[in-house]
């Protein structure tokens, strides 16, 4: 037992983290997801140059619930990295540093991800007559 009383560093059970770290982690993880989406859409080329019967295992894959799902959140991270690419263009720039804007840029980077995600997937359930 030591005597020492230094306070604990916070752990993250304690310590909140800000939006503006919560967000560059999201980033980061958004890219890592997309580069996994690309092997999957290499995937699906693929078998359009297999031919008929593997392009038809493809699609029921990714017609699944879970190809679906996995499809929308692909879709999610692709919208949210390049909203907060082009917030990260600003900030080359050297514009929008100020807290209250790094707060601002950052919910609107959230909002807007989430609102093309959606129409998007809107769109193309309209275009193919909102069938599953």
């Amino acid at each position: 037992m030591t005597t020492n009383n230094r306070p604990l560093s916070p752990h993250l059970q304690v310590y909140r983290l800000p939006l503006p770290a919560l967000l560059s982690i999201t980033h980061r993880a958004s890219g890592v997801f997309l580069a996994i989406g690309t092997l999957a859409l290499v995937y699906w080329v693929l078998a359009i140059a297999s031919g008929a019967e593997e392009f038809q295992g493809v699609q029921e894959r990714f017609g699944s619930i879970t190809g679906r799902g996995l499809l929308f959140l692909w879709t999610g991270a692709l919208f949210y990295h390049l909203c907060n690419g082009v917030r990260h263009l600003f900030w080359d720039i050297g514009s929008g540093f100020e807290i209250t804007t790094v707060y601002r840029s950052g919910w609107t980077v959230m909002v807007v991800a989430v609102a093309l995600t959606l129409l998007s997937w809107l769109a193309a359930y309209a275009m193919r007559g909102g069938g599953a």
